[in-house]
């Protein structure tokens, strides 16, 4: 998940303290925080928040809430909150666990069918049935060229058998899903794939009723979902989101009365509005976390907001990096991608701006994921004499006042605190003779332009749909996957990953993930700077609220004092 936007032992055992004591200690999910072009004036003490039993969670606009789209983690936590798919993922068991589904799939010798079994008497907010169609409905969305934008999710369906026929615009349905009856949902692949049961976790894969399909432009405004919370009205664009219980949902009822998600356009400001009381979670602003530890207190698992220990600072299982466009002339050469790399102090980040709590990237892939000396990446260490080095032999060797006719721009989402990173970065690459420049837009559009190649050096973030090391290689490396912007195309390493996919055993297909994340290395495509971990604050309202590794809030299990 983009920004996405960090994972495998049980949660509580997993993630035991606030700070990762092993390397197995915490998980991250998929993408970055948004952004929004106007300050957020929605508080909770509008309207439409009102109400003792309502929390009130800090936003950035997001660019979807409609789940085919559900990209990176601003838009997902309220497609969480709206939506249950098949399965979802048990961070206290570390497996798949089902939701909509009556079990785990049943999966036919081959490994190539998957056969879910729905609950019976399950419903939309609209009263419409969810059954097997719904969720054939939903996922051929995903792959649907008549949307009015496309999805950047559909690669996650492409192990199934017809995708890539419809999503080419060959075909109007995917054949690889079927329905032999009204609980009966049948997945198809083209080939084995030993991860796909955590592939069906992913928030986008779930059912929707008819009325996507009658009226797509007002389900994009106010998605009809089937999970625990209901659209109250459509969202108001740059101000807020408001949900609130669905009284008929088939699993166990949600303890609060609704959420309301402040879409507010500087973290900052929505960290005053949780001191003043406004807002129960917020992101804690860079340089204050020992400040804010002290006042509000640390949580004891680093996830789990309660009164008194309302500060979570656990590992989560993501990657913030710079992705290189490769259609640059000058960032196409991996001599320059390998010295701008050599040349960023990781370390001096983590510790000025986040006082320790987050940790220098040695790989793009977090050590929760799978902490193997494998993966680390040789230009993840800082040495900027071996970036000039790399910047020498490439062909741009520093002239007499220093500077080595290599000029890049930053390009960045303009909230969450990324200009203090890009700050730092820059002052690195300029200490090695290359000009830099900063450019900051708005999230929706920060999307569109990666989409288009519309950048040099952009900051991103991942964070894992699904706790496999697949989850952090495929979507971001192979040749034509949606999160690819290089875009990065190496046939060895889609070969490899194809391969990989098709290995039952697990170890075994860690060793082969493992192979190809040197290889990837080497080529440095990205440039990792740091593994997230949480920096957020909830009030003391909250007597018990979790947020976990994958950047998911459960607002399904959320009370309030």
């Amino acid at each position: 998940m983009a920004e996405i936007f960090n994972k495998p032992m049980g949660r509580r055992a997993f993630v035991g303290s606030a700070l990762a004591t092993s390397a197995l200690a915490a998980l991250a999910g998929c993408s970055n925080g948004g952004n929004t072009a106007s300050s957020g004036s929605g508080t909770a003490t509008d309207s439409s928040a009102s109400g003792d039993n309502v929390m009130s969670f800090y936003l950035s606009e997001p660019a979807y809430i409609d789940p085919y789209n559900a990209q990176e983690n601003q838009g997902t936590a309220v497609v969480r909150a709206v939506f249950d798919g098949l399965v979802t993922w048990d961070w206290d068991t570390n497996e798949p666990k089902a939701m909509c589904a009556t079990d785990l799939p049943e999966v036919s010798e081959d490994g190539l069918t998957y056969t879910f079994h729905l609950r019976e008497g399950m419903t939309f907010h609209n009263g419409d049935p969810v059954d097997a169609a719904s969720f054939k409905r939903g996922w051929e969305r995903l792959a649907d060229g008549t949307m009015s934008a496309p999805s950047e999710i559909g690669y996650h369906l492409a192990p199934v058998a017809g995708y890539a026929e419809m999503a080419a615009g060959e075909a109007t349905e995917i054949t690889g899903l079927t329905c032999p009856d009204e609980l009966t949902f049948q997945v198809q692949l083209t080939n084995p794939m030993g991860d796909f049961v955590a592939v069906c976790c992913h928030p986008g894969l779930v059912p929707v009723p008819q009325a996507a399909l009658d009226d797509p432009a007002s389900f994009l405004e106010q998605p009809i979902g089937n999970g625990p919370f209901k659209m109250d009205e459509a969202w108001q664009h740059n101000q807020y989101i408001s949900v609130s219980r669905f009284d008929d949902y088939y699993g166990e009822a949600p303890k609060l009365d609704g959420v309301y998600f402040s879409i507010q356009a500087d973290p900052d400001v929505a960290f005053r509005e949780l001191q003043s009381g406004s807002i129960d979670f917020a992101m804690i602003p860079t340089g204050q976390i020992q400040d804010t530890i002290d006042q509000y207190g640390l949580s004891d698992d680093g996830f789990t907001v309660t009164p008194g220990k309302q500060c979570l600072t656990g590992t989560e299982l993501s990657t913030y990096y710079l992705v290189v466009n490769f259609n640059d002339p000058v960032l196409s050469n991996a001599g320059v991608r390998r010295g701008i790399s050599y040349a960023i102090n990781r370390q001096n980040i983590v510790d000025t701006l986040y006082e320790g709590y987050r940790e220098a990237a040695n790989s793009i892939m977090p050590l929760s994921i799978d902490d193997n000396e494998q993966n680390v990446w040789a230009a993840c260490t800082y040495d900027p004499e071996k970036a000039a080095e790399e910047l020498d032999a490439a062909g741009y060797p520093a002239g007499e006042d220093g500077s080595r006719g290599i000029n890049v721009t930053l390009d960045y989402n303009g909230d969450g605190g990324h200009e203090d990173i890009m700050s730092s970065i820059q002052a690195d690459l300029e200490a090695v003779g290359i000009t830099v420049t900063q450019n900051t837009t708005e999230w929706a559009t920060y999307l569109n332009n990666l989409s288009t190649g519309q950048f040099q050096l952009a900051r991103l973030g991942w964070t894992a749909d699904y706790p496999t090391m697949d989850n952090f290689l495929y979507p971001n490396f192979f040749s034509t996957a949606d999160n690819n912007y290089g875009p990065y195309n190496n046939p060895d390493v889609d070969a490899a990953l194809l391969a990989a996919r098709q290995i039952n055993d697990e170890e075994e297909r860690k060793a082969a993930y493992r192979e190809i994340c040197a290889t990837i290395g080497n080529d440095m495509p990205v440039i990792p700077i740091m593994f997230y971990a949480h920096n957020y604050v909830g009030t003391e309202r909250l007597a018990s609220f979790n947020y976990d590794a994958q950047t998911i809030p459960h607002f399904e299990t959320a009370e309030l004092a």
